[in-house]
């Protein structure tokens, strides 16, 4: 792909390739869409060298999409290898030459500029040349451009001198107009136009240095706060005292002091910390990102729609005009709305049930997660919450710096262009200039009936958050969601039952004992019951037997409290999961409210209850026969289940008995004359201080006592 007579042009191998993927357009079909548009092609081949090009922009937008997919925006590219030629600085080796030579009067002496100074100076007028070079470059387009003027030309440039400016560190004006006045200068007076006019004149200077040190301490001051002619009056008594030339007028101290390398000094005193930081903190130009889910932004903001709320009174209450908050995440590629919560102000649980939203609206893990650091962002839920986002970066902006923020201008460009055009808007931000971004509160409070009610406003807002999702983005002209929906990002996988699980389940943070009855947890101060089942709607007794008393860390989805999850801790303190419970079957005591099929379940409990009393009282009496500790083994009666059928009792014997049938206890239990004679036979052996005896053998010496 290349530029072709001011097109951009594609040749016929690019569309009809079919490595690295399927062509874009087939070689049958693209031969017959030339022969049907033979304006299409730029140039022909078939010749050595020679390449067959087509208008990129001429072919069907089916074809575009295609190409963009396998290739790249052409465009993108295009201007990507421009930009890389662009900022090839070449050093302009006549202008380092000059400024070595250099010399100015300084005191009586002609004196050399510094090596810094030097270099410095050198990469301006490289810069310039380069600029020069662009616009001169650009110039030959200006009929094709409808006659650009030299300002336009130079905004054209504008991200290529950012950039040799991040790269070079030139120090030439950062706003076009002085930029076009230094190029002027430049070209009409050569290098001597880039050189300071504060070397040579430092004999002219009224302002020393100590004396300016003073004038600042008077700026900053606070007790009192020197206005301009108060300044002029203190720093003037105080230079007749020192023998410091006195300045003519107000204005050559307030001149002295708006000059840039003055100003940083005393700013922050004057007009406050955050604004000196918002001027002197150099603002980053960023690409946003080219695919979605690449970076997400969360932040909340005055939901900028007036409600009424009654308040109760003595007289059936009075209407209250209010506002409300809202918490929004927005994919920064597509600015879709992607989750949002509404509350009375910022907290955890907003912020919670917004990223919910959009995790469930986009189907994939965002890359990364960016929002600020006040409000709710600092409280212990919302960090934990945050922290489990499976993200690769998860960090905050910072504060007092809304241009950072893609979401800051998405909220300026969606309450101007849709909520304002709600009658009951409530305005823009307090510091908002124009007269039209301000709220007339006489008529919200003569047509207060009229105002929505909660749930109506929540329903509008919906409504106009969907109006912007399906609105045309300003810079491609899509369709929002639909860019969105057909962008797709690799590095973002799929998010699966288990993410959600550990993105958005809470976990209790006591343990609870599983009993008859389930579990009872607390979940926002509301108790909820539990049990594990085996299948949907039949309970796991064999669970209840042998887990009865067990304690479980409870892992809930606080939006779907259908089924939970039981855990238990490891040694190491991880979570191990266990089972999912969900609600009992609730079932009516009283037969006359009972529904159809509750009797069933009623009858279906006691069998059930009775095959796992059967399987618990088999597993046990065998393992008592197995070592001869059963009741009837020690000439013992058993007792029956109270309730419980003589039946039940006639199977558990009759399963035992043919399990144990063909089994001999391995120890015989002896009665207690046995024992008695066992240890009289023995004798003290004096070398081991232990009793043996003589006519049992070594393996012998202890089955006395092992026979109990």
């Amino acid at each position: 792909m290349e530029v072709y007579n001011g097109k951009i042009a594609v040749t016929f191998d690019e569309l009809t390739s079919t490595t690295d993927g399927g062509a874009v357009i087939s070689c049958s079909a693209l031969k017959g869409v030339l022969r049907r548009h033979p304006e299409y092609r730029l140039s022909k081949g078939g010749g050595l060298g020679q390449v067959c090009r087509i208008d990129f922009d001429a072919l069907r937008e089916l074809y575009r999409r295609r190409f963009i997919a396998k290739y790249g925006d052409p465009r993108k590219l295009l201007a990507d290898e421009a930009l890389r030629a662009e900022l090839d600085l070449t050093i302009d080796e006549a202008a380092k030459k000059y400024y070595a030579n250099y010399r100015y009067e300084l005191r009586g002496e002609l004196v050399a500029l510094g090596e810094d100074v030097q270099r410095q100076l050198v990469i301006n007028a490289s810069v310039l040349n380069r600029m020069i070079a662009i616009i001169e470059r650009r110039g030959l387009l200006r009929v094709k451009n409808g006659g650009a003027t030299m300002r336009q030309l130079l905004e054209t440039a504008g991200e290529t001198y950012e950039q040799l400016r991040d790269a070079y560190e030139h120090t030439l004006p950062t706003s076009v107009e002085r930029l076009r006045t230094k190029i002027n200068e430049y070209k009409r007076d050569g290098y001597p136009a880039l050189i300071s006019k504060k070397y040579g004149n430092s004999n002219t200077v009224v302002i020393t240095e100590e004396s300016g040190e003073y004038l600042i301490a008077l700026k900053r001051s606070k007790m009192p706060v020197y206005t301009d002619s108060m300044l002029y009056t203190a720093y003037c008594l105080r230079a007749k005292q020192e023998g410091w030339k006195v300045p003519r007028s107000v204005r050559s101290l307030t001149d002295w002091l708006d000059r840039p390398e003055n100003k940083h000094l005393w700013m922050s005193a004057a007009y406050g910390q955050v604004a000196t930081d918002q001027a002197y903190s150099r603002k980053n130009t960023t690409i946003l990102p080219s695919m979605r889910d690449s970076l997400w932004y969360g932040d909340g903001t005055k939901l900028n729609l007036y409600y009424k709320e009654l308040v109760p009174g003595p007289r059936g209450g009075t209407w209250r005009v209010k506002t409300l908050q809202v918490y929004e995440v927005i994919d920064a590629y597509s600015e879709v709305f992607l989750g949002y919560s509404v509350c009375e102000t910022e907290n955890p649980r907003a912020q919670y049930a917004a990223y919910r939203m959009a995790l469930i609206t986009a189907g994939h893990r965002p890359y990364e997660v960016v929002h600020d650091n006040q409000g709710g962002h600092k409280e212990g839920d919302a960090v934990k919450f945050l922290d489990r986002l499976p993200v690769k970066v998860h960090r905050t902006t910072k504060p007092y710096s809304g241009q950072s923020k893609t979401i800051e201008s998405v909220f300026n460009r969606f309450q101007g262009q849709y909520l304002a055009q709600d009658k009951f808007f409530t305005g823009m931000n307090i510091t908002a200039v124009r007269k039209s971004s301000h709220v007339d509160t006489n008529f919200v409070y003569a047509n207060m009936e009229h105002l929505y009610t909660r749930a109506e406003l929540i329903k509008a807002y919906e409504e106009y958050r969907e109006r912007w999702n399906v609105a045309a983005h300003p810079n491609t002209g899509i369709s929002r969601m639909e860019m969105y929906l057909t962008s797709s990002n690799p590095a973002t996988p799929a998010i699966t039952e288990e993410d959600m699980v550990s993105m958005l389940w809470w976990t209790t943070e006591q343990p609870v004992a599983y009993t008859d009855n389930g579990l009872t947890v607390t979940i926002n101060g509301e108790k909820r019951k539990y049990e594990v089942h085996e299948r949907p709607g039949v309970y796991d007794y064999d669970f209840l037997g042998r887990n009865r008393g067990r304690r479980y860390y409870v892992k809930y989805d606080p939006c779907d409290l259908s089924s939970v999850r039981l855990y238990t801790k490891s040694s190491t303190g991880d979570l191990r999961f266990e089972r999912v419970a969900v609600p009992p079957v609730r079932i009516h005591r009283n037969i006359q409210e009972q529904l159809p099929g509750e009797q069933q379940l009623i009858r279906d409990n006691i069998k059930a209850n009775e095959e796992a009393y059967k399987k618990r009282e088999i597993e046990a009496r065998t393992i008592e026969r197995k070592y001869g500790m059963s009741l009837e083994q020690q000439g013992l009666n058993r007792p029956t289940l109270p309730g419980g059928s003589k039946k039940i009792e006639e199977e558990i014997e009759r399963e035992v008995h043919r399990r144990t049938r063909n089994l001999r206890p391995k120890y015989e239990r002896m009665s207690a004359g046995q024992v008695s004679k066992e240890i009289s036979m023995m004798i003290l052996d004096r070398s081991t201080g232990k009793k043996q005896n003589d006519d049992y053998g070594e393996d012998q010496q202890y089955r006395a006592v092992a026979k109990l």
